[in-house]
Protein backbone atom coordinates (compact mmCIF):
# COMPACT_ATOMS: atom_id res chain seq x y z
CA UNK A 1 0.00 0.00 0.00
CA UNK A 2 2.41 2.21 0.97
CA UNK A 3 4.31 2.29 -2.46
CA UNK A 4 1.07 2.37 -4.28
CA UNK A 5 0.72 5.52 -2.19
CA UNK A 6 3.92 7.50 -3.02
CA UNK A 7 2.74 9.40 -5.88
CA UNK A 8 0.06 10.58 -3.23
CA UNK A 9 2.31 11.62 -0.76
CA UNK A 10 2.51 15.69 -0.11
CA UNK A 11 4.85 17.78 2.24
CA UNK A 12 3.28 17.94 5.67
CA UNK A 13 0.80 15.36 5.25
CA UNK A 14 -0.89 13.30 7.61
CA UNK A 15 -2.36 9.58 7.74
CA UNK A 16 -5.53 9.26 9.24
CA UNK A 17 -7.29 5.77 9.54
CA UNK A 18 -11.08 5.11 9.05
CA UNK A 19 -12.39 4.96 12.56
CA UNK A 20 -13.86 2.79 14.36
CA UNK A 21 -16.58 3.18 17.03
CA UNK A 22 -15.20 2.15 20.64
CA UNK A 23 -17.62 -0.54 20.98
CA UNK A 24 -17.17 -2.12 17.86
CA UNK A 25 -13.07 -1.64 18.56
CA UNK A 26 -13.53 -3.28 22.26
CA UNK A 27 -15.27 -6.47 20.30
CA UNK A 28 -12.87 -6.69 17.81
CA UNK A 29 -10.17 -5.76 19.90
CA UNK A 30 -8.19 -4.22 16.46
CA UNK A 31 -8.60 -1.54 13.47
CA UNK A 32 -7.55 -3.11 10.53
CA UNK A 33 -7.50 0.43 8.86
CA UNK A 34 -5.61 2.20 11.70
CA UNK A 35 -2.73 -0.87 11.53
CA UNK A 36 -2.97 -0.75 7.81
CA UNK A 37 -1.96 3.34 8.44
CA UNK A 38 0.45 2.78 10.98
CA UNK A 39 2.16 0.94 8.49
CA UNK A 40 1.79 3.14 5.83
CA UNK A 41 2.76 5.95 7.89
CA UNK A 42 6.05 4.66 9.01
CA UNK A 43 6.86 3.38 5.41
CA UNK A 44 6.42 6.78 3.85
CA UNK A 45 7.66 8.44 7.56
CA UNK A 46 4.66 10.36 7.56
CA UNK A 47 2.68 11.54 10.78
CA UNK A 48 0.41 9.60 11.59
CA UNK A 49 -3.42 10.18 14.17
CA UNK A 50 -4.85 7.51 15.25
CA UNK A 51 -7.55 9.24 16.64
CA UNK A 52 -7.98 12.08 14.46
CA UNK A 53 -11.62 10.94 13.47
CA UNK A 54 -14.12 9.47 16.16
CA UNK A 55 -16.87 7.25 15.06
CA UNK A 56 -19.56 9.49 17.25
CA UNK A 57 -22.28 6.87 16.85
CA UNK A 58 -22.44 3.22 17.14
CA UNK A 59 -23.79 2.59 13.56
CA UNK A 60 -24.99 -0.02 12.66
CA UNK A 61 -23.26 -3.08 10.19
CA UNK A 62 -23.86 -1.08 6.07
CA UNK A 63 -23.71 -4.66 4.68
CA UNK A 64 -25.54 -4.84 2.00
CA UNK A 65 -27.01 -1.79 2.52
CA UNK A 66 -27.25 0.37 -0.74
CA UNK A 67 -25.63 3.91 -0.99
CA UNK A 68 -28.66 5.79 0.25
CA UNK A 69 -29.67 3.90 3.33
CA UNK A 70 -25.36 3.97 4.00
CA UNK A 71 -25.97 7.85 3.82
CA UNK A 72 -28.69 8.26 5.95
CA UNK A 73 -26.74 5.67 8.93
CA UNK A 74 -23.51 7.71 8.69
CA UNK A 75 -25.23 11.09 8.32
CA UNK A 76 -23.14 13.05 11.19
CA UNK A 77 -21.55 9.63 12.60
CA UNK A 78 -17.76 10.32 11.50
CA UNK A 79 -16.68 13.94 13.40
CA UNK A 80 -13.03 14.92 14.29
CA UNK A 81 -11.30 15.05 17.66
CA UNK A 82 -11.27 18.54 19.34
CA UNK A 83 -8.47 17.36 20.79
CA UNK A 84 -6.19 17.06 17.32
CA UNK A 85 -8.02 19.56 15.15
CA UNK A 86 -5.53 21.40 15.25
CA UNK A 87 -3.42 18.93 13.22
CA UNK A 88 -6.06 19.73 10.35
CA UNK A 89 -5.11 23.41 9.45
CA UNK A 90 -4.29 23.71 6.16
CA UNK A 91 -2.64 19.84 6.26
CA UNK A 92 -2.79 17.00 3.22
CA UNK A 93 -4.54 14.58 4.94
CA UNK A 94 -4.07 10.35 3.14
CA UNK A 95 -6.77 8.63 4.79
CA UNK A 96 -6.59 4.87 5.09
CA UNK A 97 -9.12 2.33 5.23
CA UNK A 98 -9.22 -1.17 4.32
CA UNK A 99 -12.38 -1.78 2.07
CA UNK A 100 -13.86 0.46 0.02
CA UNK A 101 -17.69 -0.49 -1.08
CA UNK A 102 -19.37 2.38 -1.59
CA UNK A 103 -17.34 5.12 -0.87
CA UNK A 104 -20.08 6.30 1.74
CA UNK A 105 -17.59 6.42 4.65
CA UNK A 106 -14.85 7.66 2.96
CA UNK A 107 -17.10 10.84 2.00
CA UNK A 108 -18.25 10.80 5.51
CA UNK A 109 -14.74 10.89 7.22
CA UNK A 110 -13.54 13.08 3.73
CA UNK A 111 -16.34 15.92 4.92
CA UNK A 112 -15.30 15.76 8.28
CA UNK A 113 -11.58 16.72 7.64
CA UNK A 114 -12.30 19.32 4.87
CA UNK A 115 -15.18 21.21 7.16
CA UNK A 116 -12.41 21.21 9.88
CA UNK A 117 -9.71 22.60 7.72
CA UNK A 118 -7.98 20.01 5.62
CA UNK A 119 -6.36 21.22 2.84
CA UNK A 120 -6.76 18.10 0.39
CA UNK A 121 -7.75 14.51 0.80
CA UNK A 122 -6.00 11.65 -1.09
CA UNK A 123 -7.46 8.06 0.12
CA UNK A 124 -5.76 4.56 0.35
CA UNK A 125 -7.62 1.42 0.65
CA UNK A 126 -6.23 -2.00 0.37
CA UNK A 127 -9.41 -3.42 -1.70
CA UNK A 128 -12.39 -2.44 -3.89
CA UNK A 129 -15.55 -4.24 -3.52
CA UNK A 130 -16.32 -4.79 -7.52
CA UNK A 131 -20.22 -5.15 -6.96
CA UNK A 132 -21.37 -2.97 -4.65
CA UNK A 133 -25.03 -2.12 -3.44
Amino acid sequence: MANAARDLVEPNMLVVPVPLHRARLLKRRYNQSALLAGQVAQRLDLELSLDLLLRKRNTASLEGKDREARFSELHDAITVNPVRRELLRDRPVLLVDDVMTTGVTLEACTAACMDNGACDISILVLARVANSP
